[in-house]
Order: structure tokens, then sequence, then C-alpha cells
């Protein structure tokens, strides 16, 4: 048994409490967690060769075609009968279609059929019988599933075209800096409808490409009953959703985005599961407790769901096996994995504000789910070694971005969560003229420096009903009536040139990436709300008005190319080749703040009223070139600074030092105006 103090200091903990000396009186708890997904990870692997093995059950369970048939296998441990129903046999339990247990593993059972006997699009469910019970359920496997537009039920789907799928393209390298382009298939469209893959991949895929991003990152691909959860109720978490098209088509929308330079990685629920019975895994094989925790803990309060338990063999190397899977069979380049902070705690992070480091280290961890993630990109890594992995946790949780031989959890980015959470409260509850630099700085840059990490100013989280865009929150009712270029309306002045700072200054301050969510590049003035009784069921606002941005005569194209134009900068002049943001000058009264990064100096006046005809500052001496300017005319601004302007600082008198000079500049109020260092 392990010592519960070691006296020796593994490497990787050396280099962990170097980095981060507030994890020091925690060493025990990091050694013992380490432990723990070593024993996970020996659990998991059983007698298989490898974890990558482990995780190969999807090629195992669900159904398979072979040269000589069909074979069907699933796990329900507490059934005992399963029968095959579908078109193929009128829905009845028939002998013919019963599964047997399997010899050597223990709850699988198994059914071997001739070629004939199932085809190409058959429909078809599972019929459990269990003590004390039965029902239907849809295979916990199955790669296919369909809802009857008439009776809205769902089934599992035969899906054996007589040609599969022929990729064309090779991913593109993952990419420094990671500008990532969220988005949602049904939504992606402009009619009032649900957007399919192929539409996607012909129509937007160019428009992020055109627009700087280099990464798409795709929600509800999993397929999820409800349409309006977003795709975060998952229940058949090996489908790709068949609303939006065939599998085929889902691989032509990677393909095409691989042969247009970008890469694609996927939202991944592995946080929780539906509670449907029929559609999803709970009660599957008539209890609680095959996927999911039994009692309270299997129940998420919240969203009305079922938790994982991380603990258990047959469900980690369910998961494992999906990660393994959209990697495989979609050529999916890494996951953003939904929901870590439900997954990590016990009470779900809910109305929590962390604030110690006891919490993370307090028993409301939920250390299997912790184990779990590292084990899962642990996994990632191996079958793609190129592949990218994403965490969204909003609770902080240090070496979540940290590889595992360092003492992390083995993620390749975090999200800077807290960034979006900040603007929402300044926009929402802070008059402009009390904007403060020094606060924006320190909420802007308040990272851990060895954990990458991806900041937006907004995602899709705003953009629902019931919260605000932030182009709406800044212009309200003016954006339905002052949107032509020709309109000088103050309220949507204020709102097009706060909503370019905001997003100029996130993405010059990242950490190694940023996001922004579909649409809000260009400030789209709709918020989201997918059919829904409350509304009459209508597609309205389930879409995206890719129109408004091309429009000559409308501002919304302005944001367009402002937003293309920042990314074009940071790209050119290897802005995220150093890590920081180095500040430079900040002026609570004047409410300015500037900042270097690489060979551009970066300077914001957030003041909604003044003009700084003669600011100044220290920097280094030398010659400053204007090459980004939020105020030009081209971006929807009032052109007070001249194109290209050069400036010269003078000698710092106060500090007469060759490494040191002055610089004077014109700061008109409420602009960004961006710098390159020439000599």
């Amino acid at each position: 048994m392990a010592s519960e103090h070691p006296t020796t200091t593994p490497p990787w903990l050396d280099r962990l409490l170097t980095r981060d000396h507030w994890l020091t009186p925690y060493r025990d708890a990091l050694i013992r967690r380490r432990q723990a997904v070593d024993t996970l990870r020996r659990m998991v692997i059983g007698d298989k060769s490898s974890l990558k093995a482990a995780a190969g059950d999807y090629r195992y369970f669900g159904l398979k075609r072979h040269p000589d048939g069909w074979i069907f296998r699933e796990w329900a441990p507490n059934a005992q009968a399963i029968y095959l129903v579908g078109t193929f046999n009128a829905w009845r339990e028939d002998r013919a279609y019963a599964l047997r247990p399997v010899a050597d593993r223990d709850g699988a059972w198994e059914i071997r059929l001739p070629p004939d006997r199932m085809t190409h699009g058959d429909l078809f469910r599972l019929r459990l019988h269990w003590p004390g019970g039965s029902g239907d359920r849809l295979p916990a496997y199955a790669h296919r599933v369909v809802q009857d537009p008439a009776t809205l039920i769902f089934n599992a789907q035969v899906w054996e075209p007589p040609e599969g799928y022929r990729w064309i393209n090779e991913a593109p390298p993952p990419t420094d800096p990671i500008l990532v382009y969220e988005t949602h298939v049904g939504m992606a469209q402009e009619k009032e409808g649900v957007g399919t893959y192929r539409e996607f991949a012909d129509h937007l895929i160019p428009r992020i490409r055109d627009a700087g991003y280099n990464t798409i990152q795709l929600m509800a691909v999993q397929e999820h009953p409800y349409y309006g959860s977003f795709g975060y109720q998952v229940s058949n978490f090996f489908a790709a959703s068949s609303r939006f098209g065939s599998p085929e088509d889902l691989k032509y929308l990677v393909d095409s985005a691989h042969g247009a330079g970008l890469r694609v990685v996927m939202d991944l629920v592995h946080s929780h599961g539906v509670s449907n019975e029929v559609e999803g895994l709970s009660r599957f094989d008539g209890t609680l407790y095959q996927y999911f925790h039994d009692g309270p803990r299997g129940l998420h309060p919240a969203w009305d769901s079922r938790c994982f338990d991380y603990a258990k063999r047959e469900v980690l190397r369910f998961l494992l096996s999906n990660c393994r899977f959209w990697l495989e069979a979609y050529r999916f380049d890494g996951f953003r994995f939904d929901g870590i902070t439900s997954m990590l705690y016990r009470d779900h992070g809910l109305g929590k504000a962390f604030m110690s480091y006891d919490d993370y280290f307090s028993p409301n961890v939920d250390e299997d789910a912790l184990s779990y993630l590292t084990l899962a990109n642990e996994l990632v890594h191996t079958v793609d070694p190129q592949a990218v992995t994403i965490a969204e946790d909003i609770s902080g949780l240090p070496g979540l971005a940290l590889p595992a031989e360092e003492g992390g959890v083995g993620f390749d980015y975090r999200f800077a969560m807290g960034i979006a959470d900040n603007w929402i409260r300044l926009t929402k509850d802070v008059a402009d003229e009390n904007w403060r630099p020094g606060h924006l700085w320190y909420e802007l840059t308040n990272r851990r420096a060895h954990e990458k990490s991806i900041s937006y100013a907004e995602c899709h989280d705003q953009a629902l009903v019931g919260d605000q865009t932030l182009i709406f929150r800044l212009a309200g009712a003016a954006m339905y009536h002052h949107m032509h270029r020709d309109d000088p309306d103050p309220a949507m002045d204020r709102a097009m040139a706060l909503h370019k700072m905001i997003r100029l200054i996130t993405l010059a301050t990242a950490g190694h990436g940023y996001l922004t969510f579909m649409g809000n590049d260009f400030g789209h003035p709709e918020w989201i709300d997918f059919p829904r009784e409350g509304n009459n069921w209508s597609y309205h606002y389930a879409r995206r008005q890719w129109n408004l941005a091309d429009h000559p005569d409308l501002k919304y194209g302005q944001l367009a190319a402002f937003d293309r134009a920042m990314l074009d900068l940071v790209k050119t002049h290897g802005v995220f080749e150093d890590p920081w943001a180095h500040l430079v000058y900040e002026h609570n009264d004047d409410q300015v703040l500037a900042f270097a990064r690489r060979d551009l100096l970066f300077v914001f006046g957030f003041h909604p009223t003044r003009s700084l005809t003669d600011c100044e500052f220290p920097c280094l001496p030398g010659q400053y070139r204007l090459v980004l300017d939020s105020d030009d005319p081209r971006f929807g601004g009032h052109g007070r600074l001249q194109s290209g302007q050069a400036h010269f600082t003078r000698p710092d008198e106060a500090n007469p030092v060759p490494s040191q000079g002055r610089l004077q500049l014109y700061i008109p109020s409420r602009t960004a105006q961006v710098l390159l260092k020439v000599d």
C-alpha cells in the first residue's frame, strides 16, 4: 500500500509545485490522485493490451456487417431476455431475433443473423425484459438514429450504404494561435428551418475561412431528442444527429473543412446523459445504475439529466470508446469537453464561487471524474497525437490544461470563461465612464502562465433567449432602426465602437487562442430561440442572417471587416509568439490602457466623451506606425486618425537611458489603435 505521506517527491510533482507554489499544502493529495489515475487505467485496460485497445468497444458492440451476415451485441447485465424488433419482423418479438448471453463477457448479449434478415434503411429497436418489467430501448452503440416526422418517435436505423464515404483531404496541422469559430449546423443557414451538414459545408465553411478563423467548433453533433437543448441533452452518444443529414454528409463537412485548411473540433458531452429511457441510457436494462449513479447522485438537479458513474469499468470503456469513435470514424480533430465543472464537483458547481485552493481538494471533488478526464486526454492524444482537447471549466481547477507528465489532467487548452462573464457585468451594470482600465487589465490577464487558454468576449451562451449578446446589451432597440451606414445614431455609434474595442482587447490579451460564436463577429441582431410551444414552433430565431453582413448599405459588414482585420493583424505579426501582453500605461481617470505584445503597441481609449490630444507615456524608443484603427471609416468609425501615420518617441528626461522613450498620441474617445514599432 502506498504511504499516505511519501518521503520523496516525484519529478512531475517537483515541476508542478515549482510552477504553482499554492499547491504545496496539497502535495499528498496530488500524489494520491496520480495513483488513482494509474489504478483506474489498470482497471479499464483489464485483459486488453493497452488503453486504446480497451477503448475499442464501439467495434465490438452495436450492429456490424460481416461477409457471412450480421452481428449485433449489447451490454445489459440486468436483462433476462433481449429481442431485435423492427421493420424486418413487423416490430414483434421473434425467436429468430432473440439475443443470447455471451459466454466470456459478463453482461454482454449477442445475435448473429444471415445477410438477408436485415437491409440498409431498416428501422429497429431492442425489446428488453428484466426482473419485474420490460421496455423498448435504442441500442447504446447505435451509429444511426432517426426520428419519424409524423409520430416523432426515434428508432435506430441499419446504415450500410453500398459505398462508404471516400475521404479526399488530409487534416491540416494544429495552428498557433487557435482561432475558433463556434457553430451549430442546424441554425447556420438563413432559411427558417433546419440546416444540413452539406449546406454548412458548401456555404459556411468558405465564410469561416475568409473571416480568418482556423478552427470550427461544431455543436450538437451527438444525437439529442430535443432540438432546443443545443445538443447538450445527448441520447445516442455514437450517432451523428440525423436531423442534419446522413453520416456521409457529416464526413463531407469535415472533409470539406480540411480541404479549406480548417480543423474541426466537436462538442463532446460526457458530463451527463438525457433522462429519456427509450431513446437514452437511463434505466437501459431496468436499473438506474447501469451507466449512471443510483439515487440522488445520479440526477442532475439543474439539467434534469443523468450523471455517469466514472468508477465503473464498462462505463469508462463506453465513454473512452466514444472518444476514439469520433476521431476514427469521422476524423474530427479533437474535442471541446462540455460541462467539466459539473463533472468535477458533486454539487456540480451550482451557485458556487471558487475562492480558495481548498475548493479543489475538498470531499466535494468527484475524483473518479477527474481520473476519467485524465484517461480521456491520454487516449485522445494516443489515437491522434495532433488532436486538440479543450476544457470548459468555470472553477479554475489548477493543472487542467497541463500534460499528465507535468502533473496535469492533459487538456491542451482551457476556456478563460471569466472574461466573458466580466464583459457581461460591465456592459450590464457599470456605466461607461466608470470602466477602469486597471480592472480590465487584471480580468483579461488573470490566468496561470503555464496553462494554455482560449479567451472570448462572448459565446453561444450569451446569444440564447433569456440572455443578450454584447451588441444587444450595448445598442438595445437601436439595432432595429439605425444600422444603415448613413445613419449617425449615437446609441448605435457607441455600440459599434465598444463592440470593436471589446473584441480587439480580448484577442490582443488572450493567452493562446480566441473564440467567437457564429454571427457575433458581425453583431448579429437576433437572439437564438429554438422552435417551442411558446413561440408557436417557429424557426425565425433559429437561424443566422448572413445577408446582413453582405449588404453594402448596412453597418454589419463594417463590424465583420474589423473582426477580419484584427485576426489578420495578430497572425501577420505573430502576436501569440509572445505568450503575454506587457502593460505599458494605464490611467483610470482618462480611461486609457496601453500594452505591448511582440512588435505591436495596443492603445485603448475607453472614455465615452473625452479625446486626449497629447496623451504621453513611456515606451521603447523608436518609430511607431498606425496599422489598425477601430475609428477607420471602413469599420464604421469617424476617421479621426490618419491611416498609416508615423509617430516618433522623444527622450525620456525623467529616465535618461537609451532603452526608454516617451510617445505622445492623439487618442480619440472610444477608440482602439494598434501601432507597429518599425525600427
